[in-house]
């Protein structure tokens, strides 16, 4: 008897701690909480369902969105335009020093593409390879498989991609938002297009544009006001 009595008389003492420990727990829950406003928020707002969305169920959506559904916009911020200024900044300094820009060119560009919404009309309205449009994929993926000299930036959220690769149709269509300025997005591209050694022309109407080129390959570069205070760059890259 005295045996079994033993473990009884612990579970007795136990089990005041016990409630003592959840009553501890039940005050500290509201007190972190109140230190911490933004995990009280997350912990409380309801779950955000889009109804677009609902259907697709595979692995890596985000990645493999069709242009229908690009990712949502997001406001620029000085902390997250310093990153990515920063870090672009880093990427291109390893390459040695930064170029100036080139000088502006007297005549007008290819026409505005940030009103086009599908990358065929903007291969079209570049000069690109008409004869490929009909094989363009419409899928983020592509965004993926820029080559580095049309690499996006740093930071960049991608909104729409396309492409293309099959013989001698090789295409890159990218749309895509920078919390940087113009002239940062403007300086990242112009100096990876000058290393690899394409002859640029910038312009300045009808929208910001760099056209480059070289044996083999054509490139026009468009850069805008994007929503939320963004940048938004526009990028056809192809093969001639």
């Amino acid at each position: 008897m005295r045996i079994r009595a033993f473990p009884l008389a612990c579970l007795a003492l136990a089990l005041p701690a016990l409630a003592a420990c959840s009553e501890q727990a039940s005050e500290a829950a509201p007190e972190l909480l109140t230190q911490d406003p933004q995990l009280a928020r997350a912990l409380n707002d309801p779950l955000m369902v889009d109804p677009d969305l609902a259907w697709r169920t595979e692995a890596n959506a985000v990645i493999t969105m069709r242009d229908g559904h690009p990712l949502p916009p997001i406001e620029a911020r000085e902390d997250s335009a310093a990153r990515a200024r920063e870090e672009a900044r880093l990427e291109l300094l390893e390459g040695g020093q930064i170029p100036s820009l080139p000088a502006l060119a007297s005549g007008e560009g290819a026409p505005r593409l940030e009103n086009l919404t599908t990358a065929g009309e903007m291969v079209e309205a570049v000069g690109g390879r008409t004869d490929c449009i009909e094989g363009l994929e419409g899928d983020l993926i592509w965004s993926t498989r820029m080559p580095p000299t049309s690499a996006i930036m740093p930071h960049g959220m991608v909104q729409q991609a396309a492409g293309i690769d099959v013989g001698t149709c090789v295409i890159r269509v990218v749309r895509y938002l920078t919390p940087v300025g113009i002239d940062d997005a403007l300086e990242y591209h112009w100096t990876k297009v000058d290393r690899a050694r394409f002859d640029i022309t910038r312009f300045a109407r009808p929208s910001v544009q760099l056209h480059a080129e070289r044996r083999d390959q054509k490139m026009v570069i468009e850069f805008h006001e994007g929503p939320g205070g963004m940048t938004s760059v526009e990028l056809v890259h192809w093969r001639k």
